[in-house]
């Protein structure tokens, strides 16, 4: 595990925090003895704020709570109580079951742009992510730059180029935030009606999506975590199985901190019988897959192929979608009301489809599960600040390759505009030298790569998780980068598929150009909401 930059707190901050979290000085803690509503607060600020979350509940949240009645509990000290309980319930009813039931609030913090990715792997867990768009990156923690030193390599020859390298793609950073930023506030002014407030902050979201793509993997971040005791064991053994040494350093963090409030529904992630050897089990299939692929596929230049490419889908879909929609009303089967659907006229499919998505009023309205029936395989080729929006969609299934520098990069068209090209590129150039001076060290290698180049990814997914996916990720407000990838994918599935029913429920994804301020009405609207508070 690389270097932690520690936080200092005085011995009045330390008293009241024991009493809330796990520990006081490592970058994984849980949240303990708080309302729930409070932890969930908590996690939402977090994602948008520079602080570390035991500063910030300090500073923010500590003198709205009556904490006079918790004056005794120190949660420092590993918990033992209830051991007992969940011992005799796990005998009576079975570990799995039981440990979907306990849940923790669990922070993680200082983990690099790469482990963030592992911790979100999975679909039973709520994340809650540190934001490039909202927190800059221009400031040193302890006097450092905030990136993952991979002891490995600083131990290795090429340590002092890769802290030098770092320095200098931070710097590059820090130099052009402030440019891009006057620079949108002399082409765009504010609006009459806007408070300097709103429009500040949608200036400064502008400014910091275009420079966000020099920051290299090796950026560390801040993640809130909810999860079931089941949930987390999986996570902690994938974790334990993942060829990145700095994923297995913080499971054992993990484990500790978990091991502190709901022991018993962890206690076989390192048993040698079970969790060991599930670890093994995966590190093994991950060992031979590598030396497969290296054997029978052949080596050349990076396929660049299409930035979004539909290369599977169900030319029946939308048939078998309106059988699907018709099955809980009818008393036939599957195969009849297939049947009766291809004998329909295509006004009365419509008509069918017009009924079950009903009268939507916002993208929140999804019809049922109907849409599930049609699914879709993408293959995507985006940079990889977009894929990092993208992956955290829970309900499909994502696979990426490793990041490298091969697919070559997006440069932000404002960064022409204004003039920086040469100073993006040199960082670019930076980058992908680093990264091959480190390919000997295998997945470490890629903390090097900067997040504007592309990384090739697979989403499949069906209908109904498509529309959630599209209609938001289409938002004005959203990233450039993923709203393009997200408009496209609509478009691929009402031409390519030629499913332009399934496409046309999807009534609410956006197909607008870039909005010149993109979280401006984000920003308008909450700030309607801080008034009426």
């Amino acid at each position: 595990m690389g270097a932690y930059v520690a936080e200092e707190f005085t011995s009045a901050e330390s008293d009241v925090l024991r009493r809330y979290f796990t520990n006081l000085d490592g970058p994984v803690f849980a949240l303990v003895n708080l309302p729930e509503v409070v932890k969930g607060a908590l996690f939402a600020r977090y994602s948008r704020s520079a602080k570390s979350l035991r500063r910030l509940f300090l500073d923010e949240f500590v003198n709205e709570l009556d904490i006079e009645g918790d004056a005794t509990i120190d949660a420092t000290i590993g918990l033992e109580r209830a051991e007992s309980l969940y011992e005799r319930i796990f005998v009576e009813y079975g570990d799995d079951s039981v440990a979907q039931l306990g849940g923790v609030h669990l922070a993680c913090e200082q983990a690099s742009n790469l482990l963030t990715k592992v911790l979100e792997w999975g679909r039973l867990a709520s994340y809650l992510e540190q934001s490039t768009r909202y927190i800059p990156y221009d400031s040193r923690y302890g006097g450092r730059y905030r990136y993952f030193r991979d002891p490995e390599i600083l131990a290795s020859t090429f340590g002092t180029r890769y802290v030098g390298d770092m320095d200098r793609l931070f710097d590059t950073y820090a130099q052009m935030a402030p440019k891009v930023e006057e620079h949108i506030k002399q082409v765009i002014p504010k609006a009459p009606g806007d408070s300097d407030f709103i429009y500040r902050q949608a200036v400064k979201a502008k400014a910091l999506d275009a420079v966000r793509g020099i920051l290299p993997a090796s950026a560390q971040s801040n993640v809130g975590i909810y999860a079931s005791g089941q949930a987390y064991e999986q996570m902690l053994i994938r974790m334990r199985a993942n060829p990145l040494p700095e994923a297995n350093a913080y499971a054992d963090l993990m484990l500790t901190e978990l091991r502190k409030v709901i022991p018993s529904f962890v206690r076989r992630v390192d048993l040698p019988e079970r969790g060991e050897v599930h670890s093994e089990y995966l590190s093994d299939i991950n060992l031979h897959m590598n030396e497969v692929a290296a054997d029978l596929l052949t080596t050349g230049p990076a396929d660049q192929g299409a930035r979004v490419d539909l290369v599977d889908f169900d030319p029946e879909a939308e048939v078998k979608m309106v059988a699907a929609m018709l099955y809980p009303y009818s008393r036939l089967s599957e195969a009849a009301l297939t049947d009766q659907v291809h004998a329909m006229t295509v006004e009365d499919r419509i008509r069918v489809i017009q009924a079950y998505t009903g009268n939507r009023q916002n993208r929140r309205h999804r019809p049922g599960r109907a849409l599930e029936r049609p699914a879709y395989r993408f293959d995507i080729l985006a940079d990889y600040g977009a894929f990092r929006d993208l992956q955290r969609h829970r309900l499909l299934t994502v696979e990426w390759q490793q990041l490298n520098p091969s697919h070559g990069y997006t440069r932000p068209e404002l960064i022409d505009e204004i003039g920086l090209t040469d100073e993006f590129d040199a960082a670019m150039h930076r980058s992908a030298a680093l990264f091959g001076a480190l390919e000997p060290f295998g997945s470490s290698a890629s903390y090097a790569v900067s997040l504007a180049y592309r990384v090739r990814f697979m989403m499949d997914l069906n209908a109904r998780s498509a529309m959630h996916m599209l209609e938001l990720r289409s938002t004005p407000q959203g990233h450039p980068a993923y709203r393009t990838v997200a408009q496209e994918m609509h478009t691929a599935i009402a031409e390519t598929a030629g499913h332009k029913a399934i496409a046309g429920m999807m009534t609410f994804v956006n197909h607008s150009s870039e909005a010149d301020l993109e979280r401006l009405e984000a920003e308008r609207r909450a700030e309607q909401k801080r008034a009426m508070l």
